[in-house]
């Protein structure tokens, strides 16, 4: 099953860093594989995004989430609910003397022939996204 998990320390507070998170319409500043994302509702459990990510040959791929987790400053997760990968997403945000610790693990069963064909290339994606988090703690330190 492919996976990846990355943490970050961010020198900001704990409540700016989870609303920047929280936020899927920030992703495509420090994502860099989303082309598209669109939220469906007000920021909380349950919202939904319409996210095209790049796939093959730079094509747009579907991508849609919905928010499964939402605990402000500590937990925000969620699930792909359309797409031919549906991996799971876990962000923990931990306060620190010195701002917030962040740890983001991204996940996907695959079986039969898409394990076969998508776990080298999916593998490669979440390593992508994962890695992505050290563009964000960038792009938070530098607003504050």
């Amino acid at each position: 099953m492919p996976e990846a998990e990355h943490t970050v320390r961010i020198r900001r507070p704990v409540g700016v860093v989870f609303a920047y998170f929280a936020d899927g319409e920030n992703d495509p500043q420090w994502r860099p594989l989303v082309k598209e994302i669109v939220r469906n509702g007000p920021i909380g459990p349950g919202v939904t995004y319409r996210q095209r990510i790049a796939g093959p040959g730079g094509r747009a791929i579907p991508s849609d989430y919905r928010v499964t987790a939402f605990e402000p400053d500590s937990h925000l997760a969620f699930e792909v609910i359309a797409g031919p990968v549906r991996p799971v997403g876990d962000y923990r945000f931990s306060p620190m003397a010195d701002g917030t610790e962040v740890t983001f693990k991204i996940s996907a069963g695959l079986s039969g022939l898409k394990k076969l064909l998508l776990t080298k290339p999916v593998q490669q994606s979440m390593n992508t996204e994962v890695a992505a988090l050290d563009r964000a703690k960038e792009i938070l330190e530098q607003q504050g």
